[in-house]
């Protein structure tokens, strides 16, 4: 399953129902529907980032514009991550 548009992506977002967000103050929270579209609108704003091991995307397909990063490789590869935007996480 591989999706293409800013639509697909909101829907693969909420169809896993992991869209987190790092707020400054380190804490997360899940983003509903409507924010997430409005932060979509803002190009830059946001980081999409895909946390799954590749076996699982090569099961479940890839979502266009999220970095794969695997959980097991956070740590290792966090200077990978922007600070200063929202993360949504699938």
């Amino acid at each position: 399953m591989r999706l293409n548009c800013g639509a697909c992506v909101l829907a693969g977002v909420l169809a896993f129902g992991i869209a987190c967000a790092q707020l400054p103050s380190g804490a997360s929270k899940t983003v509903t529907a409507e924010e997430l579209a409005k932060l979509l609108e803002t190009p830059g704003k946001v980081f999409f980032l895909d946390v799954r091991e590749p076996e699982e995307i090569a099961r479940l397909g890839s979502v266009k514009g999220y970095v794969n990063i695997p959980v097991s490789q956070i740590e290792s590869r966090l200077s990978e991550i922007p600070r200063g935007k929202l993360i949504v996480t699938l």
